[in-house]
């Protein structure tokens, strides 16, 4: 089942690095953000983690958990994590599952061959567990500042 803007999450249940398992009722009461990017250690992916990466301690002022998705491994993960020392948790999409769940699996050219690959896109998940807001074929420039303004915009006045 695909997530539709302003629905809740349908179940999903994916693992992450540092032992997390990611499933929407696990995060009710936190808002979530879901980046899909295409592989670790990669130019744009990397440039990618590490705004998360710089942005986390806004992220988490405003009540926010970051997760980023790929179809790398568990150990691939752990290694992009370490080098980059990112304060957030990699989930290890190697089924698709979530990709797919998402619609973020593309056709694309690389090097004159059609290959299936992941669109950069991000997801906002607000404390109930709804889509909120959905980013599809972005560009790395000036996107995490404009996933944070829209998590900044969505916590409640305290």
């Amino acid at each position: 089942m695909t997530p539709a803007l302003n629905k809740p999450l349908p179940d999903i249940e994916a693992n992450a690095t540092g032992g997390v398992k990611f499933t929407p009722q696990a995060f009710l009461g936190k808002t979530v953000v879901l980046y899909f990017y295409p592989k670790d250690n990669t130019p744009g992916c990397t440039t990618e983690a590490m705004q998360f990466r710089d942005h986390h301690k806004e992220f988490a002022q405003a009540g926010a958990v970051v997760f980023g998705v790929s179809r790398d491994n568990m150990a691939s993960h752990d290694k992009f994590k370490q080098n980059l020392e990112l304060p957030f948790e990699l989930i290890a999409d190697t089924e698709e599952k979530l990709c797919h769940m998402f619609g973020v699996v593309k056709n694309k050219i690389m090097y004159g061959k059609k290959v299936k690959g992941i669109e950069r896109s991000t997801f906002l998940i607000d404390p109930q567990g709804v889509l909120r807001t959905e980013w599809r074929g972005i560009k790395v420039a000036g996107h995490v500042e404009e996933v944070l303004k829209a998590v900044q915009e969505m916590k409640p006045a305290a």
